[in-house]
């Protein structure tokens, strides 16, 4: 029986090591900000573009890479997406100008959707029973945020030692790496007999024309901007803008001693407060409105952000502000993926979902670029942020509206 059904599942624990790694890889780009600029003297925005670009790849290619598996199947989506990632990687790593980063971002950013939550969600949605669903898209998510914990500290320490190019070229062959596991991904198809009979265009035809879905799509948006921005510009504004770090004190003592360790430290932190806040958003999601969730959740990532601007930067508040954050960092992901599974069944939810995750992605461009972009003309991060107070706020009025009910007239088991 579905509700005695166990929660780890085989299919579960391999997804979580697949976006574990993505996300590790992913999340490390912010540490090579300064390095990069650095070494070919490039001003901020040129490698930032770069990361925005990589942003909007994934976007583009979440659709595209749940169509894909669910066309030719889960394993082989994921093969072509970890193949494309690391080649991305390793041209990047023997670029020297900015459209060439910014040219085979494209490819990490593609890559990035093949093995990202688009095609992992809808395969754990699908193997999970309707009781542990919820739950086990939270723990997927988790993973992302568990990679997040040391894929920019890792990034830190391997830059001690090696060159920003070598390091790259090691990400890539991790990615290769976790191929092995995909012997053990094997997923059943979860939809109902009626469900299999719906065309992929009569879903999407009855999706588009629902607004509740037009005000998911929207409401994604800020969720991608915050993310993606503080991801690839959050170590660079707490090297630049912190204050120093007391020698004597607990940060120091434990080895904490520059403000760029702090700032990839910063990434790890909200990282490991994220395994908490999503796995809390699992569980609430089972049995409380997931739109009411999703609307504090934004309105609480509008305070913490606007808080955190308005006092000194200090590393005390540094740490307070990714812990705060950290905590709904992903917990957005499992209750949206869960409402599209919830409002439009699961036999195209990869596809959905992803058209969903393209306006996360196009608020992950927005962040990046602008940020990069506004650092050069004004010499300071401050105005971008305000925006990014400004979208959670308004991401926070447009879920309400959301009707949560399974939409009229998709069939039903």
């Amino acid at each position: 029986m579905q509700s005695r059904a166990p929660l780890f599942t085989p299919v579960l624990m391999v997804g979580c090591i697949i976006i574990m790694v993505s996300f590790a890889v992913r999340a490390s780009f912010g540490v090579f900000q300064i390095p990069i600029a650095e070494e070919f003297a490039w001003a901020r925005s040129e490698f930032s573009l770069a990361i925005a670009i990589q942003n909007l790849a994934w976007g583009i290619g979440q659709p595209i890479f749940g169509a894909l598996a669910e066309k030719i199947g889960d394993r082989r989506a994921i093969i072509i997406g970890a193949v494309v990632y690391a080649v991305g990687l390793l041209l990047s790593a023997n670029s020297a100008t900015p459209i060439e980063h910014q040219t085979y971002a494209w490819l990490v950013g593609f890559g990035i959707a093949g093995t990202g939550f688009g095609v992992i969600l809808a395969v754990v949605g699908r193997a999970a029973s309707d009781e542990n669903r919820s739950m086990a898209l939270a723990i997927a998510t988790a993973a992302g945020s568990a990679g997040q914990v040391f894929g920019a500290p890792v990034a830190e320490w391997m830059l001690s030692f090696m060159s920003w190019q070598m390091t790259f070229v090691s990400f890539a062959g991790v990615i290769l790496l976790m191929l092995l596991t995909l012997p053990m991904m094997r997923a059943p198809g979860m939809a109902s007999r009626a469900e299999l009979e719906e065309s992929m265009g009569q879903i999407l035809g009855k999706a588009f024309r629902d607004p509740s879905y037009t005000l998911i799509f929207l409401g994604f948006f800020s969720c991608g901007y915050q993310l993606a921005f503080i991801t690839a510009h959050f170590p660079a504004f707490v090297t630049e803008m912190c204050g120093p770090i007391l020698a004597g004190g607990v940060l120091h003592n434990i080895g904490i001693t520059t403000t760029s360790a702090l700032g990839a430290v910063a990434i790890s932190l909200i990282g490991l407060a994220n395994i908490a806040g999503t796995l809390l958003a699992g569980w609430a999601g089972k049995r409380y409105s997931k739109k009411y969730l999703l609307a504090g959740i934004y309105v609480g990532r509008t305070v913490i952000a606007a808080a955190f601007i308005m006092f000194p930067i200090t590393p005390m508040t540094v740490i307070l502000f990714s812990v705060g954050m950290g905590a709904l960092w992903l917990a957005t992901v499992p209750l949206t993926s869960g409402l599209v599974a919830h409002i439009y069944g699961l036999r195209y939810m990869g596809t959905l979902y992803g058209i969903v995750f393209f306006s996360h992605q196009l608020g992950s461009f927005l962040g990046v670029w602008l940020g990069g972009r506004m650092y050069d003309i004004y010499g300071s991060y401050t105005a971008v942020w305000w925006v990014g107070v400004a979208v959670g706020a308004f991401s926070a009025v447009v879920h309400l509206p959301i009707r949560e009910k399974r939409l009229e007239g998709l069939v039903t088991a």
